[in-house]
């Protein structure tokens, strides 16, 4: 099974602005040399090309007007009006028509760069009806990269809509009351159940790359056996009354064959990634579920980051499918997150009142001496309790400076 770095090292970042930087570059190197070759020329021939390249997209935004006015007015618009719906969901408006603007009126100031107008504005037109007929056809369509990276940018990717649904639909609601249940839980289940640790007091869910899911963990790993269910949660849902919502307890042995009870289940809405796979009418292949995992997971865990509500009430683990022969790679991602967890996290709660008793204390009103050296203080509490930070509301007292006594020479 993966190691914690590994899993981290799965999951696909965002993509960052490297094109940009690259195609800014090339345009800058192009435009010295033009520079260096013809520089009378260089304004006319910038401005020229910046105008085919913002024309013919603007022709392509015709076409694609006289679709939306014809046949989706309606029903994709429900009417409203032309300049501020349909020009700007056609790309017709906005930057693009700025630079072709700027483009036209640098071309009229710095003049034509080729050696009769009339070619350059054949040229001009050229392109920019042929980038039109293209950009139709589909040749000039954007690349897959292209494509995920607006689908991520514009959170409009399956993942999304499904992490966004867990989260609202699911975690808002039972993590808050995750902690109240299991301790109600353990109330009842005390002469059964060992004390439970800080880590296994989350709920603990499960994404496998593969989106595999099974319905019993059991079935996954024997080192994993069914124990109980916590008290069910009921709300009003939607018009339902009393909806429950339940999680169940396992307890997983590790390999010394002692238990560990937690709360663990999988990410329910990888079932639907999963059965669209095997779905041909909703196009969805394996290498898209694979990063629809991965893009589900990412999100899940950024919403939760940032989630008061179900702040250090969850733990989630990535599952590598390139591990599935080890008959215990369920148990050990699960034990390896618990131990984590049990290590890196503390209690720290408010401290209680403490008082130091001494034996010889005097009475109420009386001075103190000082406690003699070979005296113990003692503590109301044992020593042994769990360690508790504790904070000092007294100001800071200045350090008293040394007082030269020469009474006794």
């Amino acid at each position: 099974m993966q190691s914690l770095q590994d899993q981290d090292a799965l999951i696909p970042r965002p993509r960052g602005a490297l094109p940009k930087v690259c195609a800014a570059a090339l345009a800058a190197i192009t435009i010295v040399g033009i520079e260096f070759l013809s520089p009378e020329r260089l304004f006319g021939w910038v401005a020229m090309v910046i105008l085919i390249l913002t024309l013919g997209p603007l022709l392509h935004g015709l076409c694609l007007l006289a679709e939306e006015m014809l046949h989706h007015s309606n029903t994709r618009y429900q009417g409203r009006g032309l300049l501020s719906h349909m020009l700007p969901a056609c790309g017709l408006w906005g930057k693009t028509l700025l630079a072709a603007l700027l483009a036209g009126l640098l071309l009229n100031l710095a003049g034509h760069p080729l050696p009769r107008e009339g070619q350059c504005w054949k040229l001009l037109f050229l392109a920019s009806t042929l980038y039109a007929l293209f950009k139709s056809l589909g040749v000039l369509g954007p690349s897959e990269v292209e494509v995920s990276d607006m689908c991520e940018g514009r959170k409009m990717n399956v993942a999304h809509g499904l992490a966004w649904s867990f989260y609202l639909g699911y975690l808002r609601l039972v993590l808050p009351r995750l902690e109240d249940s299991i301790t109600a839980f353990r109330s009842t289940h005390r002469a059964s159940s060992p004390f439970w640790g800080r880590g296994t007091r989350k709920l603990i869910i499960l994404v496998p790359l593969n989106a595999n899911i099974s319905h019993k963990l059991e079935e996954q790993d024997d080192n994993i056996r069914f124990y109980d269910n916590l008290p069910n949660t009921e709300m009003d849902r939607a018009g339902v009354r009393g909806r429950v919502y339940k999680h169940s307890v396992y307890r997983v042995l590790d390999k010394h064959g002692k238990g560990h009870e937690c709360v663990v289940e999988y990410a329910t809405p990888l079932l639907t990634l999963y059965s669209m796979s095997q779905e041909s009418s909703a196009g969805f292949g394996e290498p898209e579920r694979r990063q629809q995992v991965l893009l589900f997971f990412r999100t899940l865990q950024d919403i939760l980051e940032h989630s008061l509500e179900c702040r250090n009430r969850y733990t989630l683990i990535l599952l590598n499918d390139e591990h599935e022969n080890n008959p215990h790679f369920l148990s050990e991602a699960i034990l390896r997150h618990l131990e984590q967890q049990e290590k890196e996290e503390y209690c720290l709660t408010p401290p209680p009142h403490q008082e130091m008793v001494h034996p010889s204390s005097s009475p109420s009103g009386a001075p103190r001496s000082a406690p003699p050296a070979n005296t113990d203080w003692h503590h109301p509490e044992p020593m042994t309790r769990e360690p508790t930070l504790m904070f000092s509301l007294e100001k800071p007292q200045p350090l008293k400076e040394p007082v030269e006594n020469t009474e006794h020479f």
